[in-house]
């Protein structure tokens, strides 16, 4: 079985990539460079595939720099003097993250890539895809729509395409739900929760040792996730845990009371 994924270095992707080990599949991660400003995401995502490798799971890694075609789009995740927002994930200032067209540029990469896998091993290909429910308020090409859109105009655009489809086993979830997912797909592997997700980052401003912030909205999505799940998050946050949950708690009651 044969998959092709994007794997950010954040925390849903790398649940991911270990789902779709556990259920046996040969994988192909694909990390984009585009000018984010939390690149240390990319360095983490090096780190789980060396982790996957010292404990014998081979998984190609190829680092896509998209700098030049992207680094120059409006987002406060890409552009000097645009401050990424804090605050709860679906307050209206988030939309100040969406970098345009992002996904739709990453899928049509990640579909060219799958077509050719296809063709020179004869296979089927899974594109993989971390993205959830949660997702959906702020970041419209995370929807399930878009990507059944995407993939029609994909497969009317190219031979072979019966032999590559979208896989989204997210979709309908949370990173609550993505968590329990991970530490099931996890526990099968054999490998260590708290190393693979040490080796991840959410955070949308860490500072400049890596550092969660611990204020962004991803931040305080993933902090009230771990929360949840009863495990306290293994990445740093500048002020510490117990600071970070404080905060993101406050970020949701703040929200809630505002709707």
């Amino acid at each position: 079985m044969r998959a092709l994924m994007a794997l950010s270095g954040g925390m849903d992707s790398t649940a991911l990539l270990m789902r779709m080990l556990a259920d046996g599949y040969e994988v192909t991660c694909l990390t984009y460079d585009y000018g984010q400003k939390h690149s240390v995401e990319i360095h983490r995502a090096k780190a789980n595939i060396d982790y996957l490798l010292a404990n014998g799971f081979n998984v190609s890694h190829i680092i896509i720099d998209l700098n030049s075609a992207m680094g120059s789009l409006n987002s406060a995740l890409t552009i000097d003097g645009l401050d990424v927002p804090e605050g709860h994930y679906e307050s209206e200032q988030m939309k100040q993250t969406v970098v345009p067209n992002r996904n739709a540029i990453f899928s049509s990469i990640m579909y060219g890539h799958a077509l050719s896998i296809s063709d020179s091993e004869q296979s089927d290909v899974l594109i993989a895809l971390g993205v959830h429910s949660g997702d959906h308020e702020i970041y419209p090409d995370c929807r399930p729509e878009f990507y059944e859109s995407l993939e029609s105009s994909f497969s009317l655009g190219n031979w072979g395409s019966e032999r590559v489809s979208f896989h989204l086993p997210y979709i309908s979830g949370d990173k609550t739900t993505i968590l329990e997912d991970a530490q099931d797909s996890i526990s099968h592997l054999g490998l260590d929760f708290d190393t693979v997700f040490r080796n991840t980052n959410t955070s949308y401003n860490p500072d400049s040792s890596g550092r969660s912030s611990g204020r962004s909205g991803a931040d305080v999505e993933r902090i009230l996730a771990f929360h949840s799940i009863g495990r306290k998050d293994p990445v740093q946050y500048v002020g510490g845990w117990e600071s970070a949950l404080a905060s993101a708690q406050l970020a949701q009651r703040e929200h809630e009371e505002s709707t």
